[in-house]
């Protein structure tokens, strides 16, 4: 394994949204900042919660089986295009922010919105764009065909 086999992205996805809820959390002690009602946004968030897991738990399945890794720190050793990776290149992606949404409904606050907002940003350009340009050098037309064939996000 080559000491550049890796994406090269700037942060860990966890890391970056545990960060952010923290920082949403803090404020909202500070300052509710409310959504809504909670009786409103407590439902939708567990849904959010639900679908997220659900999703997170079929994408690491279907890495874990392919024999890959789950780390974008680490080596991809193989093209995963089935399980979600059929729908959206990023399901992994989109899971952690449903459940980061979700979060912030059940806490019913803006502030978890709006600390989204900048995770989003770096997620795409120091995560996922990075990831691509990895993957097209690594797998080629494999994956320039899977590019072009299945949705970024969703």
């Amino acid at each position: 394994m080559s000491a550049a086999d890796h994406p090269g992205v700037i942060v860990r996805p966890p890391v970056l949204y545990a960060a952010a809820l923290g920082s949403a959390l803090a404020l909202r002690w500070w300052h509710p900042f409310p959504i809504g009602t909670h009786a409103a946004t407590l439902w939708p968030g567990i849904a959010l919660l639900v679908l997220g897991l659900g999703l997170i738990v079929w994408g690491r399945r279907t890495l874990l089986a392919a024999g890959t890794a789950i780390d974008p720190k680490r080596p991809t050793t193989v093209l995963v295009t089935g399980g979600p990776f059929r729908h959206s290149r990023n399901p992994l992606y989109v899971a952690v922010t449903g459940l980061f949404i979700g979060l912030a409904l059940v806490a019913d606050t803006w502030w978890g919105i709006g600390a989204l907002l900048p995770v989003l940003v770096v997620m795409h350009y120091g995560v996922v764009l990075r990831e691509e340009r990895y993957l097209e050098a690594k797998f080629g037309d494999a994956y320039h065909n899977h590019r072009i064939s299945v949705r970024r996000y969703m």
